[in-house]
């Protein structure tokens, strides 16, 4: 019996690492883009009230080119980091959607608290003051952002393209800031 039960025990703690493994992005410890979309996919389905908001690292290149790629990967772990400090509660979903791109999900939050979010975000990574002398709006790390708000009928893939939409009008407008 004994035996059968630390089998059991171990059986357990791999599917654990297995499940881990498959949902997580290793490099940020945030959900990875297909654990994501699948969260996502569920929430439409669901008819769940959330926001969305959609960002990219500020002139991340610029920081690969002048820090090198392990500083580019310290720096990403960093900016999810500051992400997992900013959301409001355990339900809420940090993850890497790829690159320097990430994707927070924000349930039962209207697009008034997911901008309370997004300059949450900013306040976080000021303080994290992670360096940057390449970048072109600040001589530290900063994130433009995108937001959007499910609406019935709506697909998943309608909202990833509206934060899209919304993260490239607010680089255009200058980087480190958020479009809703």
């Amino acid at each position: 019996f004994d035996e059968a039960w630390q089998r059991n025990q171990q059986n357990q703690m791999l599917i654990a690492r297995l499940d881990a493994l498959a949902h997580q992005d290793a490099l940020t410890e945030t959900a990875n883009r297909r654990a994501m979309e699948s969260i996502l996919e569920n929430a439409v389905s669901q008819q769940k009230s959330f926001s969305l908001i959609m960002l990219d690292v500020d002139y991340f290149k610029l920081y690969n080119d002048t820090y090198g790629h392990q500083a580019g990967d310290e720096c990403l772990a960093r900016v999810a980091q500051a992400l997992k400090q900013s959301v409001r509660t355990p339900d809420d979903v940090v993850s890497r959607y790829g690159g320097e791109e990430f994707v927070v999900i924000l349930f039962e939050c209207s697009a008034k608290m997911a901008e309370q979010v997004a300059a949450r975000i900013q306040d976080t990574l000021r303080v994290f003051a992670i360096a940057h002398s390449a970048s072109k709006v600040s001589n530290c790390v900063t994130v433009s952002m995108g937001i959007a708000g499910m609406t019935p009928g709506l697909s998943a893939s309608q909202l990833i393209a509206q934060a899209d939409a919304a993260l490239y009008r607010a680089k255009e407008a200058g980087r480190d800031r958020w479009a809703v």
